[in-house]
């Protein structure tokens, strides 16, 4: 049993203490195709050249900090993303309404037409017969057309 608690320790500690086991050196050597490579020993290559590199630990905060202003950016494009979306579809809602009213003023533009120019004017009963307007008629019509057509084209 301690030979085991002994091994788990050993291990441990071999793990924590490894982290700082990091090359000091890396060699960056180019081959005869041009392909550029890195590795912790030397080549012997002529092109072969030693970089120096350092290593410090990063900083958990820091790193916690630039994760957070990241999605806070990404939050921020997302939300501007949906005002601009809506934005869109309130215009496309706007267009499609002011389409359907010039419909409707183009529909009433043309009953008045008909209106003013036509010397007789009737309309279908129940049954499918011909009444015809008289003169008050015709110009109680022409009056609600005439209002519809101020409704519908000047707004």
């Amino acid at each position: 049993m301690k030979t085991r608690h002994l091994m788990v320790w050993l291990l441990a500690s071999a793990l924590a203490t490894s982290g700082g086991a990091f090359a000091d050196s890396i060699y960056k050597w180019t081959d005869a195709d041009g392909n550029i490579h890195y590795e912790d020993r030397p080549s012997g290559a002529a092109t072969e050249e030693r970089m120096n590199l350092t290593y410090s630990r990063t900083d958990d905060d820091a790193v916690e900090q630039r994760i957070e202003a990241r999605l806070d950016k990404q939050t921020v494009k997302r939300e501007a993303a949906v005002v601009a979306a809506e934005e869109a579809k309130s215009a496309d809602e706007k267009r499609a309404e002011a389409d359907v009213q010039q419909k409707q003023c183009d529909s009433y533009r043309g009953k008045l037409e008909t209106l003013m120019q036509a010397r007789r004017l009737y309309r279908e009963d129940e049954n499918g017969e011909r009444v015809y307007l008289d003169d008050s008629a015709r110009l109680e019509a022409r009056q609600r057309t005439e209002d519809l057509v101020q409704e519908f084209c000047n707004s």
